[in-house]
């Protein structure tokens, strides 16, 4: 994904209405204290540091969404309540993947998955199915603020990616550390950005 998709999200991504009801995530002060080890960016995002690690395998359950991105709070929503119904506990905060830029593919092509994590895979009904996220490595950023404009922090990632001479080689994952309705103030949620690398060929 490049660019257009960035800008795209930012206006569209994830409504605070539709994460309002998600329940599954840590405070503000664990987010920023125990999870974030780089500096928060905060907007306008002139300043996003950036790093590199090796993320582990993470099986997860999901609700697979094709279509326009706008319906991924809904569909993140979809998922936490197909969980509660079935009585299986996520082990850490809600995420997103998204696969295919917008410039590129229709709308009503787009596909994404609203995710959360799991302990172990196990048996679901619908609409949950489960996978396991691969193990690989990732440039990541932490980002301060609304859900929705979180993709305006993402060229800074993308330029850390460059400046390693490596290449996007996966889906975007997004990972909404803070719970909406934990906070009073937007600019205390925290989103982790991931961006599956790979060496230029």
């Amino acid at each position: 994904m490049q660019l257009s998709l960035r800008v795209w999200l930012a206006a569209s991504c994830l409504t605070l209405g539709a994460c309002a009801s998600l329940s599954r995530s840590s405070s503000p002060s664990a987010a920023t204290n125990d999870i974030a080890d780089l500096r928060v960016a905060h907007a306008p995002f002139d300043q996003v540091e950036a790093n590199w690690k090796q993320r582990l395998d993470q099986p997860y359950v999901y609700v697979e969404l094709v279509g326009s991105y706008t319906r991924i709070g809904k569909a993140l929503e979809a998922a936490d309540a197909a969980m509660r119904r079935q009585g299986l506990p996520a082990s850490g905060p809600p995420f997103a993947l998204y696969f295919d830029d917008p410039a590129h593919v229709a709308a009503e092509k787009l596909r994404a998955r609203a995710c959360f994590p799991i302990d172990s895979r196990v048996e679901v009904e619908s609409p949950l199915a489960t996978d396991v996220l691969p193990g690989t490595t990732v440039v990541y950023a932490f980002v301060a603020g609304p859900y929705p404009e979180v993709p305006r922090a993402y060229p800074g990632v993308f330029a850390f990616l460059e400046r390693m001479h490596w290449r996007e080689a996966g889906p975007i994952r997004e990972i909404y550390w803070v719970h909406p309705g934990s906070v009073t103030d937007w600019n205390e949620l925290v989103t982790e950005v991931q961006i599956p690398a790979s060496a230029r060929e």
